[in-house]
């Protein structure tokens, strides 16, 4: 299967890093025009620059704005109008136990994890449904229906994400818009990495002990047993993207390393 998304145009939200900067660079090397969003113009920067180091004809925009808040959303739609793909993927994590979350915490991630898609899908899907062609899709988590004790709230964000992302496929059925979910597992990612090694310097023990003892203790049901890598999750988000994809939507489509034990 060749994927050419020559012609197309990608918004990634949070894309400077991990997962997002992966799905970046896999759209990009598939010819589509790539949007990088973070929340610096020194990170956006940085990110051109590797993007370009890897595929020097990538067509790379950058925009700097912090799509927690509405105004951040504002000036990324205003710099960018409208876009044939949609991939939000800006997130928060923070393990904390339930009694220490504050309200605040709460309306953070939420702001952060959901409300960033929401604005984000609500000023591209206009311009997709009279093309009559469009990707949307929600990078999620399979804490969205595996809610994690120790961070309930981010759970919360990662399920809302699943029911806005079925919802806006239903209300766009028979467009050429598709909308999906991917469900990652735990997953090398810089964020995972600084956490994991900080912990590790923390106990004095090597980095990969710590993470093969999270998915021992977190997620024993793991199948592939170790940390997905981000570009494994990027190769899913391109698949969906692409014009071969057209027939999958309104789906929640896992690559969590096969952590969630159900068959469905």
């Amino acid at each position: 299967m060749h994927i050419d998304l020559s012609g197309k145009s990608a918004v990634i939200s949070g894309s400077t890093l991990g997962i997002g900067f992966a799905i970046a660079k896999g759209l990009a090397n598939a010819g589509a025009e790539v949007v990088i969003n973070g929340r610096s113009e020194a990170s956006v920067g940085k990110a051109r620059e590797a993007l370009l180091k890897d595929t020097p004809k990538a067509k790379v925009i950058t925009v700097a704005a912090d799509l927690s808040t509405a105004d951040g959303a504002d000036k990324l739609i205003k710099a960018v109008p409208s876009a044939d793909i949609l991939v939000n993927n800006v997130g928060i994590f923070e393990p904390k136990p339930f009694e220490d979350i504050p309200d605040g915490d709460w309306q953070r991630f939420f702001e952060t994890n959901v409300m960033s898609g929401i604005r984000l899908s609500r000023a591209y899907v206009k311009g997709m449904r009279e093309k009559n062609w469009g990707r949307v899709v929600f990078i999620s988590s399979e804490s969205g229906i595996n809610i994690p004790g120790e961070m309930v709230h981010y759970g919360m964000t990662k399920t809302a994400q699943l029911a806005v992302s079925r919802g806006l496929a239903q209300s766009l059925a028979g467009t050429g818009v598709t909308v999906n979910s991917v469900l990652p597992g735990p997953t090398r990612s810089d964020g995972v990495i600084d956490f994991f090694g900080k912990i590790a310097a923390g106990e004095g023990v090597p980095q990969a002990e710590i993470e093969k003892n999270f998915i021992a203790q977190f997620r024993p049901s793991s199948i592939i047993k170790r940390l997905a890598e981000v570009e494994e999750v990027a190769n899913m988000v391109v698949y969906i993207c692409s014009k071969q994809a057209s027939a999958t939507t309104g789906a929640s489509l896992r690559v969590d390393g096969g952590v969630v034990a159900t068959i469905t």
